[in-house]
């Protein structure tokens, strides 16, 4: 392909891009809205086909309206703890070390220590990635100012579209380990489901390889020549920061100051829960460890040491409170949806009709696609597991197609839009002074690409 040819290409995607962009702002509106008209439809569908009346329905919902608040708060937990630890000295310094990897005359390398930064913290948090990624940016573009600067925060997006419902943060595949979790207190499921089987199956080991791989090598084969690479301006560059740690004062300190920034708490808490986490292992084994619950705590405790100072700790926990309100608002609301599967027939009737469509051979990739479109218009792979869980579980069983198997394919078709919905990019975005649509091109390569290599591996993951 020549040049010109590859240009008109990607001139044409970015059209597309900034098309659906607009059209995403326009017409999506905000995820709290979105879940209110959901709620209206499942009410709507409840009484249609869901074997109730209308004041079946409200009794339903309020059922479920307070039946998720452990799950949400493990939502929340992910996001902060992920948060408070990018925030933190010693991942702070690391970062500035790995940005003067690269070679300053050579910008792909650049590309390619953001793309896999971006998606290998990704797969530990993907709270962590969404601020450390962002993070490590500002710290790329300053040691790498010839790097293009609207590639390099498309490639800091990586992790969210392209790893994070695979790894250790996952909501479908940590809940489904995590004992006595909704869906085995609904009947759903009648045990958990460890995360040999998903998380650190071979094939989804095999996946995140692939796809790591695969884009990166694009991401960094698409960085443009030095005539049409976009450098950030000095001034724009002094204006970008994300989070600045409070400072200690060198004066006199009260005792209720000393307190307040004596490392000794630190210590103590951070060895406590990390001792626990030790024993919890040594018991169980570590596959069988890895749930919500665990999850959080270790990343917690990491926080608590790596910030060292209690007053430090809790202004960056102060900061990482702001980005999860929308979660705790919204978590009840998904939850009322979910009594209205729970508590009526609508969930048997959904699953009926997945089984109409579906064979055991198509079953997996039909989830895989339906997962993505739900995922582009309820961007949270936690509440939308909550509403939909119900029905594709149950119409895997009669499907006879394994249970983990179903769980990670929803895990993989939620992640699968993420890059090309803007929600999860605006925190970034804010930080880097860029809008959605100058990153949307670069991510529509990458979305078809992804889409192509996932879609022909769960068409084959029945086999397997």
């Amino acid at each position: 392909m020549t040049s010109a040819s590859r240009t008109s290409a990607f001139e044409f995607l970015k059209d597309w891009g900034d098309g659906l962009t607009r059209w995403t702002e326009r017409w999506i509106p905000d995820a709290l809205v979105i879940v209110w008209i959901l709620t209206i439809i499942s009410f709507i569908m409840a009484i249609l086909w869901g074997d109730t009346t209308a004041t079946g329905a409200v009794i339903a919902w309020g059922k479920g309206f307070w039946a998720l608040l452990e799950f949400g708060m493990q939502m929340c937990l992910i996001m902060m703890t992920g948060y408070i630890l990018a925030c933190s000295p010693p991942i702070r310094k690391i970062m500035d070390a790995l940005a003067g990897l690269p070679n300053s005359d050579k910008p792909w390398q650049a590309i390619m220590a953001m793309s896999l930064f971006s998606m290998a913290t990704a797969w530990l948090n993907w709270g962590l990635s969404l601020i450390a990624s962002a993070m490590f940016a500002l710290f790329l573009i300053r040691k790498n100012p010839k790097t293009d600067y609207r590639l390099l925060v498309a490639s800091a997006y990586l992790g969210l579209g392209c790893t994070w419902h695979s790894g250790l943060s996952g909501s479908a595949t940590l809940l489904v380990n995590t004992p006595n979790n909704f869906l085995i207190q609904g009947k759903y499921l009648d045990a958990t489901i460890p995360t040999t089987e998903t998380i650190f199956s071979p094939f989804n080991l095999v996946m995140v390889v692939i796809v790591i791989t695969v884009v990166t090598i694009l991401m960094c084969l698409m960085h443009p020549t030095p005539e049409k690479t976009y450098k950030i301006k000095p001034e724009l560059l002094n204006q970008l920061e994300l989070y600045k740690p409070p400072q200690r004062s060198t004066g006199k300190l009260s005792a209720s100051e000393w307190l307040n920034w004596w490392p000794g708490f630190n210590i103590v808490v951070s060895a406590t829960g990390l001792t626990w986490l030790g024993w919890e292992i040594a018991q169980k084994g570590f596959t069988n460890s890895i749930n919500l619950n665990n999850i959080n705590l270790f990343f917690l405790m990491l926080g608590v040491l790596f910030h060292w100072r209690p007053w430090a700790f809790l202004k960056a926990a102060e900061a990482a409170g702001k980005a999860v309100w929308g979660v705790i608002i919204q978590f009840p609301f998904y939850a009322g949806i979910f009594g209205l599967f729970k508590f009526t027939a609508l969930a048997t009737v959904i699953a009926k009709f997945f089984v109409a469509i579906s064979t055991p051979s198509t079953y997996l990739l039909i989830i895989y696609w339906y997962s993505g479109l739900e995922n582009y218009l309820v961007p949270s792979g936690g509440s939308k597991w909550a509403i939909t869980a119900p029905f594709i579980i149950p119409a895997a069983k009669e499907l006879g197609i394994s249970i983990p198997k179903t769980v990670l394919t929803y895990a993989w078709g939620d992640m699968l839009t993420d890059m090309i919905q803007p929600f999860w990019a605006i925190a970034m975005l804010a930080v880097a002074k860029l809008e959605f649509r100058e990153i949307m091109g670069w991510l529509m390569l990458v979305f078809f690409v992804y889409f192509t290599i996932t879609s022909v591996a769960f068409l084959i993951y029945p086999l397997i």
